[in-house]
């Protein structure tokens, strides 16, 4: 299991894209929010959004499942089908709830949510509400989504069962969840490790690894607390200014927060850590594969983390394609 760290766009889609290749799953599954949640990677220099399957799309063996937690817009869904020509390996669970257009324009109009807590408008929080409210429509209910209707549940217990190899992404940040973020200036629900089990539906003791991505630095987009947030200026002058995937909008920047980083291993049960955008922070390292091959800062920046953490870092992201991953797995 994959999941953030932080503030949400840590660069969990290129790792999952990359394990995806890597380890051919037989089933990637998506739990969190909805398509509020954008993970971008790239691969042999195109890139590449998604919004509501999983990061595991490019692998074309591998059958792509949204989980019951899950909210789904139809047409952000089922054009990314069309997009990776997915039609034959794509399965929504029967629960999953569906985001209408009365849900966008809720979100869009509020205030609250898209004001102050500052909400991606994408329909989520109201559609979110409506299934605590148990007025919310099902994909079951939905016709131009009955050729992919599946109970996930089953499907990917089936897979453990049968030893074959499961993928399962979270979705936006720790600190982004209802229960465990800094509320208000949360998603509307729980995006740790224990909501992405009850999302796909598996227990906890199905989960072998927990792979806790941290970005190099911290970045969050929308209101709430951000310790030692840089001014924009220092964040160009580092180049840790960068803008949302679903939403366009500017990030706000932090050097690594060590004291978060420490909660979120706690919270997660993290069995493994993921580092992303080494570049950045030391362009010398951009897409070295080979952990012997960074420059002497760029390791000892990751050994400070290990020690301070007490977690491995097995996974680190040197550059935006699939493949500028120093994967040291094998070697932990």
């Amino acid at each position: 299991m994959t999941v953030g760290g932080f503030f949400g766009d840590e660069g969990k889609g290129k790792i999952i894209a990359y394990l995806a290749k890597k380890d051919n799953p037989a089933i990637a599954v998506r739990g969190g929010v909805g398509p509020n949640a954008g993970h971008t990677f790239a691969f042999e220099g195109k890139e590449y959004k998604v919004r509501m399957l999983p990061s595991a799309a490019l692998n074309p063996t591998t059958r792509l499942l949204v989980g019951a937690g899950v909210l789904v817009n139809p047409q952000v869904l089922l054009s990314e089908v069309a997009m990776f020509k997915a039609e034959d390996r794509t399965y929504v669970d029967a629960q999953c709830g569906i985001i209408e257009q009365a849900h966008i324009d809720r979100d869009r109009a509020e205030d609250h949510l898209k004001g102050k807590i500052g909400t991606t408008g994408t329909g989520t929080g109201p559609a979110n509400a409506d299934r605590a409210l148990r007025t919310l429509k099902m994909a079951k209910d939905v016709p131009e989504l009955s050729l992919y209707i599946e109970d996930v549940s089953n499907s990917v217990n089936y897979a453990l069962e049968s030893g074959e190899k499961v993928l399962v992404e979270g979705t936006q940040g720790t600190y982004l969840s209802l229960f465990h973020g800094g509320y208000p200036y949360v998603t509307s629900k729980d995006v740790t490790a224990s909501g992405i089990c009850s999302d796909v539906g598996i227990g906890p003791k199905r989960v072998d690894d927990v792979l806790v991505v941290f970005k190099a630095y911290v970045t969050r987009v929308g209101g709430g607390p951000l310790d030692n947030e840089l001014s924009e200026e220092e964040a160009k002058k580092r180049g840790w200014l960068e803008f949302g995937s679903v939403t366009g909008r500017q990030r706000r920047a932090a050097p690594f927060d060590f004291a978060l980083a420490k909660k979120s291993i706690r919270l997660n049960s993290a069995t493994q850590l993921a580092v992303t955008k080494l570049d950045i922070m030391f362009p010398s390292c951009a897409r070295v594969r080979q952990y012997e091959k960074l420059p002497a800062d760029a390791r000892k920046y990751i050994e400070d983390i290990e020690g301070e953490l007490g977690v491995p870092v097995t996974m680190i992201g040197t550059g935006p394609e699939l493949d500028d991953v120093v994967d040291r797995r094998k070697t932990t």
